[in-house]
């Protein structure tokens, strides 16, 4: 089946925020659009709406009045679904029910030609799935849309088992013609940013459940770590009910996968009402006069010791160490050859996280978390062994400051905050390419487009190191036992080919 679509008619179905939003760039990019909804009087509100919207947009600089004025004369709105018999694209954007979207679609197909695509806009439901029991399933594709969608860049064109590459492709290139950037996907459960997504909040509220640490510091972490929210404040943004609805949907389609189990701590947050910025509290208080904050030790100015320095191993955070003990012209060892990265001082070890807690390294011993970043600091976790000195401990944090971090210190716990994080969003994402569901450019992009990540999973997996990464995965299954951890056997390949090189 092949479809031409450039400038043709487009049916958007329904009239709320998604589904407006899809005849607004739509209208933009030329097209005649009609806009459907069930409810009486829906879609002539939001073309209402849209008309304040394209004022706003005039006042701005970002339209004319007359181009503002000659798209909005592109959208009509329709009482009726008898009158899109001549569209060549059906959108529908309704409320996430596969029947009621099946029925949809069914009823459409005793209406438009054969040549007409239809195109979902589902964020969870199997397009596989949707398609069942259409007389023409080969013509039904995902195009899931992120909001707010005349902002957001990324679509993900979703093919179900029966989707034809060419309609999968038209929809590609249409939507780059909309001006987006379309990534293709397999139509598996949470595609690919729901999907690749779930360990970013996972990992923290499995750190809060622990007690290791509080939301807003975990929270300034990962900040630092050049996320434009932290996980328990973009929880909060989203909704609890809203976010653990989407873990458990992930859960259940792929069949109880504990990688994928919800958590408790935020199954209590939904029980209780305490929803988010919706309800004016979550995991922090929104009808507090003062929000939360971290305190951290301010940053040094001078070295904490000069006692037998020592730098250990390769990269980032060795590199800052050396480039500090450079800098006070302080006299110091190199042992690159050191299966540890990090600073010793004496006989103490300050260590950058391989994924074993402190305590499982020795007693005068404290662990510091991934920094991303090679110049700047910001918040930093790092914990020590439950046996070290007093003097130790405060001298780990004096010299994580000295580094110019704000040391954020947290329970004894494996992979600290960033580390862990990062890897298993790298491992969620390396088991999507390799079961098929999507490349690594479309992970990439998928994720920095769609939840506007700092790096995509596979930059990130270049930048760090494959067999760095298997081991932190390694040690934080021994630590908990159980699936949770397991390791994807596309990272394995990968440390087997670069050893083979």
């Amino acid at each position: 089946m092949t479809a031409k679509l450039e400038q043709s008619t487009v049916l958007v179905v329904g009239a709320g925020i998604m589904g407006s939003g899809i005849a607004q760039i739509a209208a933009q990019a030329g097209h005649p659009v009609l806009l459907f909804d069930v409810q009486s009087g829906a879609a002539e509100a939001a073309r209402e709406k849209l008309v304040g919207t394209f004022a706003k947009l005039v006042a701005k600089g970002k339209f004319s009045n007359e181009s503002a004025a000659q798209t909005l004369s592109r959208i009509e709105t329709i009482d009726s679904l008898d009158r899109a018999t001549s569209v060549a694209l059906i959108v529908e954007a309704i409320i996430e029910e596969i029947d009621i979207k099946r029925d949809l679609f069914r009823q459409l197909e005793a209406i438009v030609s054969g040549e007409c695509v239809f195109a979902t806009n589902t964020s969870s439901i199997s397009v596989s799935a949707i398609a069942n029991g259409l007389q023409q399933p080969e013509r039904l594709v995902g195009m899931h849309f992120f909001n707010p969608v005349a902002l957001m860049q990324l679509v993900e064109v979703v093919s179900g088992l029966q989707t034809s590459p060419a309609v999968a492709e038209s929809i590609f290139r249409l939507a780059e013609s909309w001006g987006k950037v379309p990534v293709h996907a397999r139509s598996t459960p949470g595609f690919i940013v729901n999907r690749i997504a779930r360990p970013f909040y996972a990992e923290t509220l499995a750190l809060l459940q622990e007690q290791a640490s509080t939301p807003a510091r975990l929270d300034a972490c990962l900040r630092a770590a050049g996320f434009r929210m932290g996980p328990c404040e973009l929880m909060d943004l989203i909704g609890h009910d809203t976010n653990l609805a989407v873990t458990r949907s992930v859960y259940a389609a792929n069949y109880y996968d504990k990688r994928f189990t919800p958590s408790p701590v935020q199954q209590e947050l939904v029980d209780g009402g305490l929803l988010g910025r919706k309800s004016g509290r979550g995991f922090y208080d929104y009808e507090a006069p003062n929000p939360e904050t971290e305190t951290a030790t301010p940053v040094a100015d001078t070295l904490p010791s000069t006692e037998r320095l020592c730098v250990h191993g390769r990269g980032r955070a060795a590199e800052r160490f050396v480039k500090l003990l450079d800098r006070y012209s302080a006299k110091f060892k190199r042992i690159e050859s050191s299966d540890w990265c990090g600073l010793q001082v004496g006989d103490a070890r300050l260590s950058q996280t391989d994924g074993r807690p402190a305590g499982r390294l020795g007693r005068e011993v404290a662990v510091f978390d991934l920094s991303l970043a090679d110049d700047s600091g910001g918040e930093l976790a790092w914990s020590h062994a439950a046996a070290a000195s007093e003097q130790w401990i405060f001298e780990a944090s004096q010299w994580l400051a000295v580094c110019g971090f704000r040391p954020q210190q947290i329970a004894d716990t494996p992979g600290l905050v960033v580390a862990r994080t990062l890897a298993m969003l790298i491992n969620e994402a390396a088991d999507a390419v390799n079961q098929g569901v999507c490349s690594e450019e479309a992970a990439d992009a998928a994720m920095k487009l769609g939840v506007h990540y700092p790096a995509g999973p596979f930059e990130w997996l270049a930048s760090w190191n494959v067999n760095t990464i298997i081991n932190l995965l390694d040690q934080l299954d021994n630590w908990y036992r159980g699936e949770r951890y397991r390791i994807s056997p596309w990272l394995r390949q990968q440390a087997w080919q670069e050893a083979d090189e």
